[in-house]
């Protein structure tokens, strides 16, 4: 049995009341709210989050394959994939890709990852969804679109979602599209995208995909459905003749549409709310259809108690005004208002000696005396033993803030930056900057996590490491 062995989402902590984009540009707006990614968030850095709440009791070295699915991916030429499964501390053995340039890449890389289970040729295999699609301003993009990540790991044991069949379809059309050269999303008239894109390829699909299989949509109990907006969200369940109520929420009113990584997120929600013997029909949409004909197992009980997807829905913090949002996505430069030189580009050479360290978040614990510490020392600070210590992870602890320090002129970007020290659960101490805070929330003791973030971009060079922020998880 091939299927979904587990879970994982991310939802930045920011929101973005659609209220704010209409007032900027003074036309009507549309009701909700939707994700936005930090300014030290990009979609690699939320499939790392996703990817980290996914594997959350499962077996590391289980993963055979880490897939990493984006339109938005950091580099044209340089494997993501890789800085993902490194920085979720996977072993080096295992079968790492890109899928990239189609709001299908999710799902793609779903079916790959599905494929190499069931020949063989991999054991289990992670898969990380992520996107942060750029709206031109004032336009209707800029009220749709939002930010997030979902990430599952495949498998042939102890699945919670069976993958029962599959149907895929292409649709060759210039219909939503962003070339190299472009720095904003484009598309065509309306009701061109809708009736010839989505629509057609939407009634086609489903239809052949139910002969194959011999059922129709009423057979299942849910459908997680792509859509291109709101309106034709509802309209899914007039063209599948379901009752509405099937229909899994869209999430258009609290996360916005998330690219490649919208089926996938819907998915997780759906599961967390679905019981044992229920059928699931996903669909995904992008220059053609992918669709997923899953049955829930004995096991989602597991998932369900998790409630990762509910917990990053609820967990939020609301942009202030547009200009933060607008420097955050880079349609406003601070440059300027710097107080400092440009920092140096990163040395590719020194970030790979210091990998470990920087990527994976390793730290040691010293075989003789057992204390833990970071960054991993060749000399033990305690007992003075060298060279024999073990490696601890780090990315995955919870801490607590043992002190900190505001500079009010270290950067443009995140004033005042929160530099802080961190006592980590087992042992081991940090220095390292806060992110996702609130100035008036950071107090001595408080919870925390570490997230993956990208520090600094550097003659177009990002550059990531880890930073903690106040645990979205509450005990």
């Amino acid at each position: 049995m091939v299927g979904i062995v587990a879970c994982g989402t991310y939802i930045p902590t920011w929101r973005l009341a659609r209220e704010i984009i209409s007032r900027e540009w003074g036309f009507p707006g549309a009701p909700g709210e939707k994700a936005v990614a930090n300014f030290d968030e990009d979609s690699l850095t939320m499939a790392v989050a996703a990817s980290l709440d996914c594997l959350n009791g499962v077996d590391r070295e289980s993963i055979d394959g880490a897939f990493f699915a984006s339109t938005t991916a950091p580099f044209l030429e340089r494997g993501a994939s890789v800085t993902m499964a490194a920085a979720a501390d996977l072993r080096t053995d295992i079968r790492t890709s890109d899928f990239s340039d189609s709001l299908r890449a999710g799902t793609q890389a779903l079916r790959a990852a599905a494929d190499a289970v069931q020949s063989g040729s991999a054991g289990r295999v992670l898969v990380a969804a992520a996107d942060t699609r750029m709206p031109p301003p004032r336009s209707q993009f800029e009220m749709l679109f939002g930010d997030a990540a979902a990430a599952v790991v495949v498998g042939s044991e102890n699945v919670v979602a069976e993958i029962q069949g599959y149907y895929t379809m292409y649709h060759e059309i210039s219909d939503v599209w962003r070339t190299d050269k472009d720095e904003y999303v484009k598309s065509w008239e309306d009701r061109f995208v809708i009736e010839q894109g989505f629509v057609s390829a939407f009634r086609q699909a489903v239809s052949e995909c139910m002969k194959k299989y011999k059922c129709a949509p009423a057979d299942f109990a849910k459908i997680v459905s792509y859509a291109p907006d709101y309106r034709w969200h509802l309209q899914i369940a007039k063209l599948l003749k379901i009752e509405p109520s099937r229909l899994q929420d869209g999430l258009f009113g609290a996360v916005g549409l998330t690219g490649c990584a919208h089926p996938l997120l819907m998915l997780a929600g759906a599961l967390e709310e679905a019981e044992p013997g229920e059928r699931i029909l996903l669909i995904s949409y992008g220059n053609g259809i992918d669709i997923f004909l899953l049955r829930v197992t004995d096991r989602i009980d597991t998932m369900k108690k998790r409630g990762g997807f509910r917990r990053a829905l609820q967990s939020k913090k609301n942009v202030p005004d547009y200009a933060s949002y607008a420097q955050w996505r880079g349609i406003l430069s601070a440059e300027a208002a710097s107080r400092r030189p440009a920092a140096s580009p990163p040395s590719s050479s020194a970030l790979w000696r210091e990998r470990d360290r920087i990527l994976r978040l390793h730290g040691v614990k010293c075989r003789s005396c057992g204390t833990v510490q970071y960054p991993p020392q060749r000399v033990c600070t305690r007992c003075r033993t060298k060279d024999d210590f073990d490696k601890v992870r780090f990315s995955d602890k919870k801490g607590k803030l043992f002190t900190y320090s505001l500079d009010y002129i270290a950067g443009t970007m995140d004033i005042p930056l929160a530099v802080c020290i961190v006592n980590f659960e087992g042992g081991g101490r940090m220095l390292c900057t806060m992110t996702d805070r609130e100035i008036e929330e950071i107090a001595v003791d408080m919870p925390l996590e570490m997230s993956f973030r990208r520090v600094a971009t550097v003659g177009g060079v990002p550059n990531y490491f880890w930073k903690c922020i106040p645990a979205r998880i509450k005990e």
